[in-house]
């Protein structure tokens, strides 16, 4: 057995105890169905769900989340200006309420085309969206497709790399992320994956769970 084999079925063995938890199951059951039912989604829905990726990245995902439900009850979502939003941010509490807020109005112009992408293999998809998404790397473009229904990604996040490298996964916890490093790292993913028999795009939701106590999004 490689010195990786032997850490992965060490981690393997404690998120199995972490998904005997009723609670943990029945959490992550009720997100793979949310995340299935996004497949049929309108394009509005799908650029919500793109809105709250950006606005996750480098930031709480609950917080996120409630700020882009705040933006689309205030119909700033798919309309206002830059100034509108980037002010609706910076009073919500965002920290980089700048630079999102420029990264939302400029993704407007996809709308029409997000179904689309996610009815691309899962791989183009994903770079499809980092080339044409402002401020969507490896990891929220993974994030946007996972919750979209595709759950041949990883979404390689600071609670994720910090739980590898804790187990000898992976060396350290790495500085910066560039494709061909992350597309090492999901590989070790996919294999814990499919020691646990679970799909690849749910793993960071029990990963986080170990962390966190909960199952979010």
């Amino acid at each position: 057995m490689s010195r990786e084999s032997g850490h992965c079925g060490e981690l393997a063995k404690i998120l199995r105890r972490q998904l005997s938890k009723p609670e943990i199951l029945r959490a992550l059951e009720e997100r793979r169905r949310e995340f299935l039912s996004m497949r049929n989604a309108s394009e509005e829905r799908l650029f919500k769900e793109l809105c709250f990726c950006i606005l996750a990245a480098n930031f709480s995902g609950r917080r996120a989340w409630q700020i882009v439900e705040e933006l689309e009850k205030r119909n700033l979502l798919l309309s206002g200006s830059e100034d509108d939003v980037a002010r609706a941010l910076r009073e919500l509490g965002h920290r980089f309420w700048r630079a999102r807020a420029r990264y939302i109005v400029e993704a407007r112009k996809l709308v029409g085309s997000l179904r689309r992408v996610v009815r691309m293999p899962p791989h183009e998809a994903r770079m499809w969206l980092v080339r044409n998404v402002k401020g969507m790397g490896m990891k929220e473009a993974s994030h946007f497709l996972r919750n979209c229904g595709i759950f041949d990604v990883a979404i390689l996040d600071r609670h994720v790399l910090s739980v590898l490298s804790r187990y000898g996964l992976i060396e350290d916890m790495p500085k910066s992320l560039t494709p061909r490093k992350y597309l090492e790292i999901e590989r070790v993913l996919r294999g814990l994956a499919a020691l646990l028999g679970l799909p690849l795009g749910l793993l960071d939701l029990v990963i986080w769970s170990l962390e966190t106590g909960y199952v979010f999004r």
